[in-house]
């Protein structure tokens, strides 16, 4: 039996509050994940698209925005951010991400950011958004990582504390740790499987390294301004190049011929 809540909303996802890495992560995770899907054409798909924070920048663009979401709060979040954003049309469809209610080759483009692992069935999911892309269109993919070098940095210092040095770690969930809503623990190696069975895959990057660790938030936040901004640049180029260890993977491609029918 599939059980979901169709009353979720973003409360327990978006951040309370904000730090330097943490504006450099969502900041620079959106902006290319909507650099890669316009690139594509004008006609772009956002599945689990939320309260539609992706939609007006695009609609507002001249894209033809359209966004899948299954959670009623959330579609109607949406509406009240569309007409309160005075944007133009948004078009919101409610459905499941594993069986999108559009045609074959319906989009130039279809995006799915920081959803994918709330799926339980990510691998149709990733077909379905295959088939609704044009040949020659492009699927965009942005997934947290839990291999991030801030992980495995944040586990073996836990480890430490309490293996070798006998000090209890604070109750609570860390942030290497998947929370209960999610459905799969993504790595690098299980995101390239899962995409690379429906797509052509052409881009694989990284966005930001160190996101979640205390030490490196604190000593961003001490740093001027303009130095952090240089910095976090700096730490974010090479998160590009290194994925495997990057807190966010952008993967991108097109549809495999033997899925986009």
């Amino acid at each position: 039996m599939r059980v979901v809540d169709l009353e979720r909303d973003m409360s327990d996802v978006i951040p309370t509050g904000t730090t330097r890495d943490s504006e450099y992560l969502f900041e620079r995770m959106t902006r290319r994940t909507l650099e890669l899907a316009r690139g594509a054409g004008s006609r772009i798909l956002d599945v689990a698209s939320g309260f539609g924070q992706d939609l007006v920048p695009l609609a507002a663009g001249g894209t033809f925005a359209v966004g899948a979401e299954p959670s009623r709060r959330m579609m109607a979040f949406a509406r009240m951010r569309r007409d309160e954003a005075g944007a133009p049309p948004l078009h919101l469809v409610r459905s499941w991400s594993d069986a999108l209610p559009f045609r074959s080759h319906s989009f130039d483009a279809v995006l799915c950011k920081g959803a994918l692992d709330h799926f339980d069935r990510p691998d149709r999911a990733i077909a379905e958004m295959a088939r609704v892309t044009a040949p020659g269109g492009r699927v965009v993919l942005a997934i947290a990582n839990f291999e991030s070098l801030a992980c495995r940095l944040a586990r073996w210092t836990d480890d430490l504390a309490e293996g070798w040095l006998g000090r209890p770690v604070g109750r609570g969930r860390r942030h290497y740790d998947v929370p209960a809503d999610h459905f799969t623990r993504y790595d690098l190696e299980l995101m390239r499987e899962q995409a690379g069975a429906h797509l052509e895959l052409e881009v694989v990057e990284g966005i930001s390294l160190g996101w979640g660790l205390p030490v490196w938030s604190r000593a961003v936040e001490r740093l001027p301004e303009s130095v952090a901004g240089r910095l976090l640049a700096a730490v974010g180029g090479l998160a590009r190049w290194l994925p495997g260890y990057a807190d966010v993977v952008i993967l991108a491609g097109r549809p495999r011929s033997s899925t986009a029918r």
